[in-house]
Formats: structure tokens, C-alpha cells, sequence
């Protein structure tokens, strides 16, 4: 729908609280009865975005993630590469839809809070699941926690996209990039998140 690609490209950039669905639909080409004839709510458009946007981000996930012809950690660099593209495209004035809403809980409808937690627990679940086809490779440490690996994966990775989008470069994608990657290796201490070493 084409209300829906609208919101996504415009919510990536900008904050749902500063945005008014005028904006939006002037994006679209849509007239504003139209809206409220799909939408009962801001609200309602809000979670139907989440829920666009999750669709959207999980089969790119698994395209990166299910790719046999590549080893799992290079899966994830394509990952990383696909995401650098993608900010790049648009000169990195758009993030993660997800990490953006997230920023500004809140001021949002509580209702948001639990979809974008299930939203991050779904893309952990996919990460963990592409951690361990690497760790039964070999180049993820046997002892390693797979979902406590992919849970700080995207902790950080949120930074980064919003990092990367203050600066409008590459470099926080990079730098997170190539810690996380490190942080894999076989060996002593690393293939454990750091909180594992406190908590």
C-alpha cells in the first residue's frame, strides 16, 4: 500500500512525534479521507508500519542469513554490507525504523513498546540462528552463547545506525562491524559479549 511505503521512507528520517499524517499523505499523493478510511488512528498507521517494516527487515535478514553458498560469518558481512548500502543510498538521512521508534518511547503509544520488542526478539532469534550455523563451522567459539552474542549484536548495531546517521557516514558501521566480527574468534576471552565477563 502505498500509504505504507510512505510512512516507512518518511519515518526512517524522521521522528513519528514530529511528523503529522498531512506529511505523510503529501508524500503519498493520498487525499486525507482516504487515511481514516484505512486507519482509524495515527496510532493504528503507527503499529501497522512496525509491523511493515519488521515484514520488510526479516526477509532481508534471511536472504543474508539462509545464503548456503557462502560461510555464515561472511553471510553476516554481507549483512553488514547490504545495511551500509542501504544508509548510503539515501546519504544516510534514514535508520532503522525500529531503533528510530525506539529512541522516542517515551512519547509514543504504549501500545508500540511491546510490538518493537518483539520485532528486536525475532531479528535476535534469526541472528543467533546464523551464530550458530558458525559456531558448528568453526569460526565461533565452541563455548560461545549464540543468543547472548546476537542480543548484544543488536544493542550495538542500533548504535551504530543511529551513529552513522548523526554523522552521516559509514564509520560507526565499519568500527561496530569489525569489533563484533573480532569478538567471534576462537579463543581466551573473546566469543563472549563483555557483560558476560561482570554479570
Amino acid at each position: 500500500m502505498v500509504l505504507i511505503r510512505a510512512g516507512v521512507a518518511v519515518l526512517t528520517e524522521k521522528g513519528f512525534s514530529a511528523v503529522g499524517i498531512e506529511e505523510i499523505l503529501s508524500a503519498a499523493g493520498v487525499p486525507k479521507g482516504s487515511f481514516y478510511h484505512y486507519f482509524a488512528s495515527k496510532e493504528a498507521f503507527g503499529l501497522a508500519l512496525i509491523d511493515a517494516y519488521a515484514d520488510y527487515f526479516t526477509r532481508k535478514l534471511d536472504r543474508c542469513f539462509s545464503d548456503e553458498s557462502r560461510l555464515p560469518l561472511d553471510r553476516l558481512r554481507g549483512f553488514f554490507d547490504d545495511a551500509r548500502d542501504g544508509m548510503a543510498r539515501f546519504g544516510y538521512r534514514r535508520g532503522c525504523l525500529v531503533g528510530n521508534l525506539g529512541q522516542e518511547m517515551g512519547t509514543l503509544p504504549e501500545s508500540f513498546r511491546d510490538r518493537l520488542s518483539a520485532t528486536l526478539r525475532d531479528w535476535e532469534e534469526r541472528t543467533a540462528g546464523c551464530l550458530s550455523a558458525a559456531q558448528a563451522a568453526g569460526q565461533v567459539a565452541p563455548g560461545a552463547d549464540c543468543a547472548a552474542l546476537a542480543r548484544f549484536f543488536w544493542i550495538g548495531w542500533e548504535g551504530a545506525v543511529l551513529r552513522a546517521k548523526l554523522e552521516r557516514g559509514p564509520a560507526a558501521l565499519d568500527d561496530f562491524a569489525t569489533g563484533f566480527l573480532a569478538l567471534l574468534q576462537p579463543g581466551s576471552e573473546r566469543g563472549k559479549p563483555p557483560c558476560s565477563r561482570h554479570c
